[in-house]
């Protein structure tokens, strides 16, 4: 007859157990089962707002402290209240504030992490990409495809701050990061600025020029008065319930993501109108360029101005107001969950 095992005594038996195949490495599934595979989304990052008001002071005494060429890039990283000390707004995504003053050079270098620039503050610096520079005006939408040589310069009277946005936690994760310095300061030009915008941006391509579906774009910028112009543009009729009047970003010449990990896109707000809440499985960094208004995220709420800094985790419910007419920027890693066939998104 078979009996039944008291409570406390199975309880010891599992514990025994698990000890047991805990010295060859092993453990148990059903223990954390619902962790592993959870019925929705439980990121661990949380809803953050960084106004950059409160934050200037700051980023700009980073530059009383120590030179580019010291740091190397002279960034303040916003880490995520909840990921502390692993230099991430997301798990998937870093962002930083970079600085450079008047005068000063940040050297060259390159790496296997993709990189994205989005200017806020000031005027004159450049950014060198594979020997062509361009001019960094605030709102232009800058690109460092992975393996490119870059360097930036500033040869204005003003400290120019940008926003990074880079997939150095997917790079990490997969164990593919790969870094190198020129031996060059900064790069010697090889061709003339607007050379890449003429050739890849005004739908046409060099005549033998093939790319695959998943190459970086090669235009590396995308100038801010003419994403303002295609919004404005749009602006027409009732805007879409739950985004407004929003575009995404694209490689002209394969209507794919600029780069394979990281989607970008612009939206605009007209005054007074609200959206209706969305949630998407992609974790995304907003910035705000132009107006105003409220966001909420989940349950939490706060007042955003231009330059303020907002991150919204996977499957939280976004809804933005704005007070007048607003532009926002955002990425995300949509196309690395697109690609996998993870991406979903919910309008409520």
């Amino acid at each position: 007859m078979h009996t039944a095992t008291r409570p406390a005594d199975a309880a010891r038996l599992r514990a025994d157990y698990y000890e047991r195949i805990g010295e060859r490495h092993m453990t148990p599934l059903w223990e954390v089962l619902g962790a592993l595979v959870p019925p929705q989304p439980r990121p661990p990052v949380v809803p953050h707002l960084w106004r950059y008001a409160e934050v200037r002071d700051q980023v700009m005494e980073a530059g009383r402290l120590i030179s580019a060429e010291e740091a190397e890039r002279r960034v303040l990283i916003l880490e995520n209240p909840a990921l502390r000390g692993q230099s991430c707004i997301t798990q998937s995504l870093y962002a930083g504030l970079q600085l450079i003053m008047p005068g000063e050079v940040a050297p060259a270098h390159r790496h296997t992490q993709s990189a994205l620039r989005l200017v806020l503050d000031g005027e004159g610096a450049y950014t060198a990409v594979d020997g062509e520079r361009t001019t960094m005006r605030r709102g232009d939408f800058i690109i460092t495809p992975a393996w490119t040589w870059h360097d930036h310069g500033n040869l204005g009277e003003q400290p120019v701050v940008w926003l990074d946005g880079l997939d150095i936690p997917i790079v990490r994760f997969l164990d593919a990061g790969f870094a190198e310095r020129s031996e060059q300061h900064s790069q010697q030009p090889l061709r003339p600025e607007g050379d890449a915008l003429a050739r890849y941006g005004a739908n046409m391509v060099p005549l033998d020029y093939q790319p695959r579906p998943a190459d970086p774009t090669r235009v590396f910028v995308y100038p801010f008065e003419r994403t303002r112009a295609s919004l404005v543009g749009i602006s027409h009729g009732t805007p879409d319930a739950h985004h407004g009047f929003k575009l995404r970003y694209v490689n002209p010449a394969t209507g794919a993501s600029p780069m394979p990990t990281m989607g970008a896109f612009a939206q605009r707000l007209p005054a007074g109108f609200e959206t209706r809440p969305v949630r998407s499985t992609d974790g995304t960094v907003h910035v705000c360029l132009e107006g105003g208004g409220e966001v909420r995220i989940g349950e939490t709420d706060w007042r955003f101005q231009e330059n303020d800094v907002f991150v919204v985790p996977s499957w939280q419910a976004l809804q933005l107001r704005a007070d007048r007419d607003a532009v926002l920027f955002s990425f995300s890693d949509r196309p690395v969950q697109q690609a996998l066939g993870l991406w979903r998104e919910e309008r409520l």
